[in-house]
């Protein structure tokens, strides 16, 4: 079982480098704002007929863009879902959804969140499902993107005062790389077995007589740019678990690459736009050190078993509940471990189902703000944020003002910097103690005890991170629930990404300085530790009196048995 599990994640990692790098050179040239080659005029053609004159933008007005986009698109897809019983491809004529249930699903597609409070099949249309959520999913990830962009400019440029155009990247990174990208892995899902029609669902009678009804709709279009874009929300109410939207062994193992393609290109991107690629190459080595370790810990935990059948002399080996016979253990967990780490939150198990310990470590890669390898755009610009505060830590302890790739970081970006930082925690917090303080938060819970508790703390990490997988056993489709989560979900995408755009306006008007004597490289395995230190001191410091309450506490109480 070690020797599979191992197998299984070096041969993850090697074909996913071996397709990120390249792919990290084409986001690199679009960082650098040049046209890919061939579509030079087709862009002034483009930007002539949409009235944009395609100049540069201060960080203001960068943001400015990026916020207005963003606020138009929740208020579109609200009323889309308010309306979809009056519009068209409803061949199941689902009605409209309440108004909390509609604010909860809008805010969580718009800020790649993908949160789902209902089942996808039984409660939105073709329409919806299709320019509704899907159009979304593109728009949600180019915007994570856009942001990086703009944030390796501040560091690659020096003495400037812009960052590029919003407009710009929006408009490339989806044309160039989320639909051609997408369009390919949807062919390779349809080829397998996943659904692609928009047709009335299919009644049939099953081998015991009884009538049921066999979904159908657009999924295979809609489940590329789900993993691509490290969106996550199924079509169907089993997501990733599901036959008609992952069928087989290989589609399982190609939505895995997926998560993690554009996050792990935009480290090589990040590298090859500053000038040297020892600096994307270093936080790549440390997303993939603290990733393989917290794999290795769920395989362990999840093949270890339930103490409750071991005890009665089961075989740990068969700890399959909540898990597809299709899949295993080891896939299981790997899978677990990828959508928690991204943003992405798309399951092929039932996460509740794992052991205490199995469950905990996607609960705190959540927590840690999904920074090993994390969202499109955000996964990297949230763990730059943790570079720049390594770096000022290390500067304290050898007594220089703290610098990474010859810019100063001064009090202004330390400032920023924590403020990122903090949002996350403070909303995952302070909203699962409102729920747990509160009759309307604690009525949506079905168990009781410690689990429970894990359930609440689970569900607000995933909405605060923009991550939206669920531990389940949690009644989460009431107002309460679905007004709390839909702020926690704007609040943990775009309060966020304001600090992040604001270090940017004050990193790139600075001029680069050479590096010096007492200057601490940002590219070796020294500081490669210093910041998975960083990165694992923060999430401990932050998040340890909770864990400890929920699943540390479910782990005990079973030794103890």
């Amino acid at each position: 079982m070690a020797a599979s599990g191992f197998l299984l994640i070096a041969s993850f990692l090697l074909v996913l480098f071996v397709l990120a790098k390249p792919l990290g050179s084409v986001l690199a040239r679009l960082i650098e704002g040049e046209p890919l080659p061939g579509v030079g005029r087709f862009e002034s053609v483009m930007w002539k007929a949409l009235g944009d004159d395609a100049l540069e933008m201060s960080w203001k007005r960068y943001l400015a863009a990026i916020l207005g986009f963003n606020v138009l698109g929740v208020l579109a897809l609200f009323v889309i879902l308010m309306t979809q019983g009056s519009l068209p491809l409803n061949p199941q004529q689902l009605p409209g959804l309440s108004w909390h249930l509609a604010l909860n699903t809008a805010v969580s597609f718009v800020s790649n969140t993908n949160w789902q409070a209902y089942s996808g099949e039984t409660t939105l249309s073709y329409f919806s499902q299709m320019v509704g959520l899907t159009v979304q999913n593109f728009l949600s990830a180019a915007t994570g993107i856009a942001v990086v962009f703009a944030l390796i400019r501040a560091f690659s440029r020096h003495s400037a005062t812009t960052l590029g155009n919003a407009w710009v990247d929006l408009t490339r990174i989806t044309l160039y790389i989320l639909m051609p990208i997408s369009l390919l892995i949807a062919l390779f899902f349809i080829s397998q077995g996943t659904l692609q029609n928009i047709a009335t669902y299919q009644p049939f009678t099953s081998l015991e007589g009884v009538q049921h009804i066999l979904p159908m709709g657009p999924v295979a279009s809609q489940e590329a740019i789900k993993m691509l874009g490290t969106n996550g929300g199924g079509f169907f109410n089993a997501n990733s678990s599901h036959p008609f939207e992952n069928p087989t062994a290989l589609t399982n193992f190609v939505q895995m690459l997926a998560i993690f393609l554009i996050p792990a290109a935009l480290c090589f991107a990040f590298g090859e736009a500053v000038g040297d690629r020892r600096q994307g190459r270093a936080i790549l080595w440390a997303m993939a050190v603290i990733f393989v370790i917290c794999v290795v810990v769920v395989m362990w935990a999840e093949t270890q078993g339930n103490v409750h059948f071991t005890q009665l002399g089961a075989d740990s080996n068969i700890n399959m509940e909540g898990k597809e016979s299709r899949f295993g253990i080891l896939a299981s967990s790997l899978f677990s471990v990828i959508t928690t780490a991204a943003s992405c939150g798309a399951v092929n198990a039932m996460h509740d189902s794992f052991t205490a310990l199995g469950g905990m470590v996607p609960m705190w890669l959540m927590q840690i703000g999904e920074v090993v390898f994390g969202g499109v755009g955000s996964g990297l610009y949230g763990m730059l944020l943790f570079v720049l505060l390594t770096v000022f830590i290390a500067g304290l302890m050898i007594g220089r003002t703290p610098e990474y790739l010859g810019k100063k970081i001064d009090v202004a970006e330390m400032k920023m910097t924590a403020m990122a930082i903090l949002v996350t925690p403070t909303l995952v917090l302070l909203g699962t103690a409102l729920a747990m303080m509160t009759d309307a938060g604690r009525a949506g819970m079905f168990n009781p005890g410690i689990h429970g508790f894990s359930e609440v703390l689970y569900a607000v990490s995933s909405a605060a991170n923009n991550n939206g997988s669920a531990f389940a056993g949690l009644s989460a489709s009431t107002p309460f629930w679905n007004v709390l989560l839909a702020v926690c979900m704007w609040l943990g995408r775009f309060a966020v990404i304001v600090p992040v755009m604001a270090i940017a306006g004050s990193l790139v008007s600075k001029k680069s300085q050479s590096a010096g004597v007492g200057t601490l490289p940002t590219h070796g395995p020294l500081f490669i530790g210093l910041l998975i230190g960083t990165v694992l001191l923060v999430g401990a410091l932050t998040f340890i009196p909770a864990l400890a309450l929920g699943p540390v506490a479910e782990h005990l109480s079973f030794v103890n048995l």
